[in-house]
């Protein structure tokens, strides 16, 4: 069992902010799969299953997003060496892709829930960059919308991370798969 989870907030407030980016990868994935995800009370969450592949969209709010995971992969039993983490991520550029075997959680509050409730760093993450304004509290900033010019550039990064799940999923090693696309 392989489980991706995209990191965001839940509700039309939160749709299509920078920090929803998570979501908008799995919402993508889903389509382009023909499938839907469904509200999932034991998961705190959005599900769906495609064969051996967990999609999760947590609900519990990003400071919180480690309860639904750890729920979702003690169900199925899926080995921390099988989860994916897609989210946000401030200290890079709009639009840029970094895929990371492990690593401290940088700040953000929905890695630092999973590391909480998962007891380690060592997971899986493709973080795509929001990038960062000095004028703006990064909490604001985080939960503003993308411009139109910003959200063609995500949506490329979107369909990238639709084949980097793929590859994770066909069981590819994950040093191939950050060679391919970092």
């Amino acid at each position: 069992m392989k489980l991706v989870v995209g990191l965001g907030n839940p509700g039309r407030k939160y749709k299509k902010t920078k920090h929803n980016i998570g979501f908008m990868c799995l919402d993508y994935y889903a389509e382009k799969n023909n499938v839907k995800f469904k509200t999932d009370n034991k998961f705190k969450g959005e599900s769906l299953k495609i064969g051996d592949l967990i999609l999760l969209k947590p609900h519990t709010f990003m400071n919180l997003s480690g309860q639904s995971i750890r729920a979702t992969s003690d169900y199925y039993n899926v080995a921390i060496e099988d989860i994916l983490i897609v989210y946000d991520d401030l200290a890079l550029p709009l639009a840029k892709i970094r895929l990371r075997e492990k690593g401290s959680s940088g700040g953000h509050n929905g890695i630092k829930s999973l590391v909480q409730h998962l007891g380690t760093e060592d997971f899986k993450r493709i973080r795509i960059g929001i990038d960062s304004n000095p004028l703006i509290d990064p909490k604001d900033y985080v939960l503003g919308k993308f411009s139109k010019k910003e959200l063609k550039e995500i949506n490329l990064k979107i369909e990238t991370t639709k084949l980097i799940i793929d590859d994770f999923k066909s069981n590819l090693e994950f040093s191939q798969i950050m060679n391919k696309y970092n």
